[in-house]
């Protein structure tokens, strides 16, 4: 079953390959500096009717030698199923693209990943045909990150240390640090973290105190804050539009007829005092020229 934290733990790696440097160094995995990443079709399926697919396929190639596949798969719970999906994923993987293949395995608690580490072998008594060794990144090895200077130097890895450690007890520390060093970075990246951490989390305990962190009283009201600023536009841009389809539904209602070009002039206003005295206009107009007269 595909999940919220299921969907972000893998697609994190496709948007953000930057965080293969470190998840490497962590497993103890060498990783080329400087190496590309390319995003692969993540559909294994044969022309039976049987739809296998893994969570993402990554192609790793170092600026010099040769390059690897990196198969990831985000799993919540032990499966009994899955080691044989894992064991074809990587020979078809490697098949069809003649290329080495790893398989990483993304868990949020201790014993799934303990399981899924393996190794799982194919085969009977006495005779291994196949053996898969996953890589696997879980809360025992994953660092936590709770100082918000070390998560603004890496905003991906502490994103991703929030959705690996949202069972810990140190949880509320690692949102809390994530929180305020998106406070200090770009709108774009703020709200891009904001939005993934609050997919990633879904109905968790984590995400209620995510969403509660994400309050702006949660930080510094009326100190001018990143945080702050793209909270109260953001509330700001919601008012106004919603002004702007009462102009145009009270005009219509009256039987107004609003020329495309007005209507554009309404629907781009962002200016509440402005839309305000429209909307008041709009209820005695003759004609929509009337809303912008002595404007």
């Amino acid at each position: 079953m595909v999940t919220s934290l299921h969907e972000a733990s893998h697609r994190i790696f496709q948007e953000r390959p930057d965080i293969l440097a470190p998840v490497f160094r962590v497993l103890g995995v060498p990783l080329a500096e400087k190496a590309s990443v390319e995003v692969l079709t993540p559909d294994t399926t044969e022309i039976r009717p049987l739809e296998r697919r893994v969570d993402s396929v990554l192609r790793v190639t170092p600026p010099d030698g040769d390059g690897f596949l990196l198969a990831i798969e985000s799993q919540g719970r032990r499966d009994p199923d899955k080691p044989s999906s894992w064991t074809y994923y990587l020979a078809h993987l490697q098949a069809k693209y003649n290329c080495p293949v790893l398989l990483l395995v993304v868990c949020q608690d201790k014993a799934t990943a303990t399981w899924a580490a393996g190794p799982f072998t194919t085969g009977i008594e006495g005779w291994t045909a196949l053996s898969t060794h996953p890589l696997v990144l879980g809360p025992g090895n994953v660092p936590v990150i709770i100082d918000p200077e070390e998560a603004a130097q890496d905003l991906t890895l502490a994103a991703f240390c929030a959705m690996t450690h949202a069972r810990d007890r140190d949880i509320g520390a690692i949102l809390d640090a994530l929180a305020r060093a998106l406070d200090s970075t770009d709108r774009h990246s703020a709200r891009y973290y904001t939005e993934l951490l609050e997919i990633g989390l879904g109905d968790s305990s984590a995400g209620a105190t995510w969403k509660e962190q994400m309050m702006v009283s949660t930080f510094f009201p009326g100190r001018g804050t990143m945080m702050e600023k793209a909270y109260l536009e953001g509330e700001a841009e919601g008012e106004a539009k919603g002004m702007t389809h009462s102009v145009l539904r009270v005009l219509r209602r009256r039987g107004i007829a609003v020329p495309r070009e007005a209507e554009q002039t309404i629907m781009e206003c962002a200016d509440l005092e402005k839309l305000g005295l429209w909307l008041d206009r709009a209820l005695t107009a003759t004609r929509v020229e009337d809303l912008f007269t002595a404007d």
